[in-house]
């Protein structure tokens, strides 16, 4: 029997049984309305949890305590915080990493070392304990408190990013929800942003770090902003079992089902990552198809999206595909000019290799759209990947040119 996967409305990362979450203002960001800025994500019974983390080499102190104590069996909880990353502060990051575990620990009743740390914003900030000691206190958990977590969470993102979906299969239902941040300092290998993915599936641990990698490589490891690797990024995914299931085994029905929706799930998160990138106005998708391999493919796919000179001409809504083709020329993949196909949404500009004559205000008009899609035939192999990225505007310049200031 095929899996029934369908989008909760005002679905979270607490959709799921037994996740509450809550998150308060503790004065680490500048205030404004609503402001958030520290949460807790907190599951009533241990969890299965493993994650992914930045391969940037400087790592923030809550990334190298996560990856201290994943892959763990007993999780509880994730407490975050934005306004300061705590990336580059040395051995006192560390101990601030743990105190705010141990903190969190003490507000919810639950051990230290159930507890992962996470923090976004600016490198080279030490993290303001009393601040935070204070804002701890303040927090309160709720079901439907995965909203403010997601708000708790932002840094320069314009819009929470949530989603949850439930799966029927046979005579069993399971929720898979998550939370995400992201919007510049964007360009992932394995992870980058800040994702939360929770389930009430009872998942084997194996099989949860597998689906988790499967999942991260087709969504986040395929979004791109700027380019940029933070050292404070990961997706960690948390199961509790709550759904009343036998934990889901690798190669199971039941682990095709778990698979889908957990790929669904992410690549909303990342695509609403992409769409949201600071100073945009553009989703851009590309799509890379009869590659190689699937590394040329992704390859491809991923270093058109992430262009300088392909960003600012679908800003400018210009027809320029030159840009296009340099780009996968430069991208080290298999390539043979006389077999290229690209097309601009509908529009077939190259053919074989050779420049077809087209309408210009009709492009244009693709270009000037809220989504613009891009498609390359290599016309090689049978591999196929998709990216996604954003336009560049002056605004992404302005944002960070006073970033700090």
């Amino acid at each position: 029997m095929d899996a029934k996967i369908e989008f909760i409305s005002g679905g979270t990362v607490t959709s799921p049984k037994g996740f509450r979450a809550g998150a308060t203002y503790a004065g680490m960001k500048e205030k404004a309305e609503d402001s958030l800025d520290l949460g807790i994500l907190f599951s009533e019974v241990p969890c299965v949890a493993t994650g992914v983390f930045t391969t940037n080499r400087i790592k923030a102190a809550p990334v190298v305590l996560c990856q201290q104590r994943l892959p763990a069996s007993r999780a509880k909880a994730v407490v975050v915080n934005s306004g300061c990353a705590n990336a580059c502060n040395g051995g006192q990051g560390l101990a601030d990493a743990a105190e705010m575990a141990s903190l969190a620990a003490r507000k919810i009743g639950v051990s230290p070392e159930e507890v992962l740390v996470a923090s976004t914003g600016v490198i080279g900030q030490s993290l303001p304990m009393k601040l935070i000691q204070a804002g701890i206190k303040q927090v309160v958990l709720s079901n439907n408190g995965g909203h403010k977590l997601a708000r708790a969470m932002m840094t320069t993102d314009t819009v929470p990013k949530e989603a949850a979906v439930t799966v029927n299969i046979g005579d069993g239902e399971f929720i898979i929800g998550g939370v995400a941040k992201g919007s510049g300092m964007i360009h992932p290998n394995l992870a980058t942003m800040l994702c939360w993915l929770t389930t009430d599936a009872a998942v084997d641990i194996d099989f949860l770090k597998l689906a988790l990698r499967k999942a991260v490589d087709t969504s986040f490891n395929m979004i791109s902003i700027d380019g940029d690797t933070s050292p404070s990024d990961m997706v960690l995914v948390m199961a509790n079992g709550l759904a009343g299931n036998k934990p889901i085994p690798r190669d199971s029905k039941q682990a095709d089902a778990f698979q889908q929706a957990l790929d669904l799930v992410c690549l909303y998160l990342a695509k609403s990552i992409a769409r949201d990138g600071e100073g945009a106005t553009k989703l851009i998708e590309v799509s890379v198809s009869r590659a190689l391999s699937i590394a040329d493919a992704r390859l491809a796919a991923r270093t058109i999206v992430s262009s300088p000179l392909v960003k600012a001409a679908v800003y400018g809504s210009d027809p320029n595909w030159g840009r296009i083709i340099a780009a996968v020329g430069r991208s080290g993949v298999e390539v043979v000019e006389s077999k290229i196909d690209l097309h601009i949404g509908n529009v077939c500009l190259v053919k074989a290799g050779c420049p077809l004559p087209f309408n210009r205000g009709e492009v244009v008009n693709i270009l000037r759209g809220s989504e613009v899609l891009i498609s390359l035939n290599l016309n090689l192999g049978d591999a196929t990947a998709t990216a996604w990225g954003c336009d560049l505007s002056e605004e992404y310049v302005t944002i960070n040119s006073q970033y700090t200031t």
